[in-house]
């Protein structure tokens, strides 16, 4: 690249909206609203405070159970998994049935029967076997705040988690697609001739919710973690310990709906802009330096984007159109949201070795009559 080694880097303020409130009051016990891709938190209440966690425990029982088994496994249910109570899907001991279909039990009804027969299979019934299982992947993802003792999150002593680990569970869960279709569904059918329901009511009712998983026990209240897409954003926002099944949606929802609103698509680079323009010398005109392509990009309206221009204030001749000279960095906060290479827009030829000693000639005599006026 025909650029002089002296270049110039100037920074400028791209934009800064006016001040937006803060997070909607919600009576959540604890709460977390985070966008995945760029680990930004916009909001937080007691998010690394343990709590009960009711089934969304689940999450990490079917976790598990995926790297030991395949979907089409048969499971042989044993009598401790089809004896457990409260949402059940009726398992029969002696009953054989799919890990796919337990799976499928476990995240859309929350039923307990198949996640303890899950564990059951995985443990050879051994359930604190199972268990181990948990805890060592809970470790492995760095779930520093998480602890479990049962695989079907009903209400026992030591287990817990919070706000923020429950988030990183549900981001870790949706990178396998099995679970991705499941958890969107509202009704199934699996062996046996069960229909299964979902307790997630935001599932089809609010826009761009397309999972995770909700819970509830009397200690843990009402609870659940969920994932959205709109446009080209991702939030994840788990709500822990709303004290009814009716305020639980409202909090998810409002939280939901007030994360989304701080997100807008701007032009973060505009195609055809000129960014600065430079010396070649010899009397020609500056060269207009513009981006390679434009950059659209979601970003936050509550915090201003700074840019920041790399680029040389001269060029050394010839140039040619479209030849890289340097680049444009947009950033929010410390976060680079986008670069993109900065290009000549003209051609110029170099002089030849006439036009060269006349021009400098030129300037000579320039100077030299300004002595003498």
């Amino acid at each position: 690249m025909k650029v002089r080694l002296a270049g110039v880097a100037a920074a400028a303020l791209l934009f800064a909206s006016p001040a937006y409130g803060g997070a909607p009051p919600v009576s959540a016990r604890a709460f977390l609203v985070v966008n995945p891709a760029t680990g930004e938190v916009l909001a937080q209440h007691r998010a690394w405070t343990r709590v009960p966690i009711a089934s969304i425990t689940k999450l990490m029982t079917v976790l598990v159970a995926l790297d030991h088994t395949r979907w089409n496994d048969l499971v042989r249910v044993r009598a401790d998994a089809a004896d457990v109570g409260e949402s059940t899907i009726n398992l029969r001991a002696g009953e054989r049935i799919t890990v796919g279909d337990l799976v499928e039990a476990a995240l859309i009804q929350s039923a307990n029967d198949a996640a303890d027969a899950l564990a059951d299979y995985v443990g050879h019934g051994d359930t604190d076997a199972f268990i181990k299982l948990m805890n060592a992947k809970a470790a492995e993802l760095k779930l520093d705040r998480t602890h479990f003792t049962r695989a079907d999150g009903l209400d026992a002593r030591d287990h817990y988690s919070t706000a923020l680990d429950v988030t990183r569970l549900a981001e870790m869960v949706m990178r396998d697609p099995r679970i991705r279709a499941v958890v969107r569904l509202r009704t199934d059918s699996i062996a046996g001739g069960r229909t299964l329901h979902t307790w997630n009511d935001l599932l089809g009712v609010f826009r761009g919710l397309y999972g995770v998983k909700t819970g509830h026990t009397a200690s843990a209240g009402w609870c659940e973690v969920a994932a959205v897409h709109r446009g080209d954003v991702t939030l994840y926002t788990t709500v822990l310990g709303s004290p009814s099944r009716s305020q639980r949606n409202t909090d998810l929802a409002s939280l939901l709906r007030w994360g989304i609103s701080r997100y807008r698509p701007v032009w973060v680079v505009q195609p055809r802009r000129v960014y600065l323009r430079a010396a070649v010398g010899y009397g020609k005109k500056d060269v207009p330096i513009v981006a390679l392509g434009g950059a659209v990009r979601p970003v936050r309206v509550d915090r201003p984007l700074v840019e920041r221009v790399i680029a040389p204030a001269a060029l050394s001749l010839p140039v040619s159109r479209g030849e890289r000279v340097g680049e444009v960095r947009v950033y929010s906060g410390k976060r680079l949201v986008v670069r993109r290479a900065l290009v000549a827009d003209r051609a110029v030829a170099r002089p030849g070795f006439g036009a060269r000693v006349g021009f400098y000639a030129g300037r000579t005599f320039h100077h030299i009559g300004s002595w003498f006026g």
